[in-house]
């Protein structure tokens, strides 16, 4: 099933963020920061995919 990875990923996010609250735990960085760093991890997964499938063909 396509979106069980998906549904798991944001149930562990959601888990995390009630443990923040409940420990009084601040956000190791901001939203924004971490969602442009997340976009910056799948860039760089399809870029690599992409040169390694280019270097040995």
């Amino acid at each position: 099933m396509l979106l069980k990875p998906y549904a798991l990923s944001l149930a562990m996010g959601l888990l995390v963020g009630v443990l923040y609250a409940v420990f009084r735990v601040k956000s190791p960085a901001p939203p924004a920061v971490a969602l442009l760093g997340l976009l910056g991890i799948l860039v760089g997964e399809i870029l690599g995919r992409y040169l390694v499938r280019w270097f040995t063909t």
